[in-house]
């Protein structure tokens, strides 16, 4: 699709500078620009490319100011960031979604679609499983016995849903993501381990995105639970009977242990690990590859492994490369003392 400036700055409610005719048609970024593009700026550090790119509109902040002349046409907004994935959704809400069901897929006769519902090629919707309207189930997907899928949602290829887990509307699961999975629970007997059955769920609220290849295990009892707005990366690994709070948002390789509880608006960066039956207070930041073994209160930001306050880590991460050359000064100063003991016990 082609949109002028001035549309674009409209839907935006933005300001024009520059020509409100020029027309794009699709997205590059500022360092890469090309003609009929729009990018955006955002970032200070990326300031030089706005000079030198070529896209022909350019999303910048209100109080962006020029110190030299630029050749695009620039769009100011309050916020490039956020317009610019609000322009990302217009573009891809207008695009045609498929509908209807693909030769070679399966869909049990007890099953139920809404309207306009997709089920791509070699997908198997299992019995008595619920597909709101307009979501598109694509190809390889398994949607097990008794699922409940909200509409408008989006499960791609190679999605495994188990049986009597729930998704709510608008969410998307990407490739490969496992929802409902036993939970790692066993008792041990004998020097023996013994499964315990995971007879509980996973329910997932709305607007929830999970990455690909990520894991939520089902409940022993009861549910795991997703709420509404939580963003997850790829390869996350939720266990049972844990919760994430709305709107809380992990990165890559996080992994929690079973029955942890994580409060609203939380974000845990990369590789982060967290111990089981703990709880982390809403509003919390927990920084990349952080081991957290006890509770963090509401609106704590920590990091390291045992996590600890993230102005305590940035301390202690200034002391420990001068560790090696403290140990030596502390041997030697051993050594000293050691030796004014021997010659004061002499002297005596």
């Amino acid at each position: 699709m082609v949109f002028t400036a001035r549309q674009i700055a409209d839907f935006l409610q933005g300001e024009i500078v520059g020509n409100p005719d020029v027309t794009v048609s699709d997205f590059s970024k500022i360092e890469e620009g090309k003609p009929g593009t729009l990018t955006f700026l955002a970032n200070p550090k990326y300031t030089c490319y706005i000079y030198t790119t070529q896209a022909d509109i350019v999303l910048v902040n209100s109080d962006f100011v020029p110190d030299r002349p630029i050749k695009g046409t620039l769009v100011k907004v309050a916020n490039a960031y956020q317009a610019l994935a609000s322009l990302l959704e217009l573009v891809n809400v207008t695009k045609p979604r498929e509908a209807g069901r693909e030769e070679m897929s399966f869909v049990a006769p007890s099953a139920r679609l809404g309207e306009g519902v997709h089920v791509g090629a070699f997908a198997y919707v299992d019995d008595n499983a619920v597909i709101g309207e307009q979501s598109v189930i694509h190809p390889q997907v398994y949607i097990g016995e008794n699922v409940k899928v909200g509409k408008d949602c989006i499960l791609y290829p190679g999605v495994k849903v188990y049986r009597d887990c729930v998704i709510g509307d608008r969410c998307i699961i990407h490739s490969g993501a496992v929802i409902g999975a036993d939970g790692f629970g066993f008792s041990q007997e004998g020097g023996r381990y013994h499964k315990i059955p995971q007879v509980g769920n996973v329910v997932i609220e709305e607007d929830v995105e999970i990455g690909a290849n990520t894991t939520i295990d089902r409940a022993v009892m009861g549910s795991t639970v997703i709420r509404r707005g939580v963003k997850l990366d790829n390869l996350i690994q939720v266990a049972h009977n844990c919760e994430i709070g709305e709107h809380t948002a992990m990165a890559a390789q996080v992994g929690i242990a079973g029955s942890t509880k994580i409060g609203e608006q939380c974000v845990l960066g990369g590789q982060v690990g967290i111990g089981g039956h703990i709880t982390i207070g809403k509003n919390s930041r927990v920084g990349a590859q952080s081991g957290i073994i006890s509770n963090t209160k509401e609106g704590s930001e920590v990091m390291g492994s045992p996590a600890i306050p993230l102005k305590s880590f940035f301390k202690s991460s200034v002391i420990i490369p001068k560790l090696p050359d403290m140990y030596k000064q502390l041997a030697a100063l051993e050594r000293e003392v050691a030796r004014l003991k021997e010659k004061l016990g002499g002297e005596e």
